[in-house]
């Protein structure tokens, strides 16, 4: 996965600046470690409980286009089963099987905007005596 396609920003509370997060990036915010800015080089930390609970709902989304290839695998198989036991048309069956391939698409697009996100990254805490 390309970062260019996680579409996961990241605002700078020292710098004002909104940047894409990298990968290792992603990873600190996951991790809850503070890391620098790229444009400022300061410590920075997600702290918002809203926006961490919205960032680790990524992780249910990871599995979703394997699920829905399942799913759509399944009706099409399911249609086409139907079809030779002569309890659907042809017709029918084509319509169940683009409504299949329709709600893949739609739950593609729905995953991949609830992908895009800009991150209000607040000034790291110091944890030095």
């Amino acid at each position: 996965m390309s970062v260019a396609t996680l579409g996961i920003q990241g605002h700078c509370a020292h710098c004002q600046c909104t940047l894409l997060l990298k990968p290792w990036q992603l990873n600190a915010i996951a991790i809850n470690e503070p890391f620098t800015c790229s444009h400022c080089q300061k410590s920075l930390q997600l702290n918002d409980p809203k926006q961490i609970k919205r960032f680790k709902s990524l992780d249910s989304l990871a599995m979703l286009k394997a699920s829905l290839l399942v799913m759509v695998c399944t009706a099409l198989m399911v249609a086409l089963v139907l079809e030779w036991m002569a309890l659907l048309s042809v017709v029918e069956q084509l319509n169940v099987s683009l409504v299949a391939i329709f709600v893949y698409f739609i739950a593609l697009r729905f995953a991949r905007q609830r992908q895009h996100m800009t991150l209000i990254l607040e000034a790291a805490k110091s944890y030095a005596d």
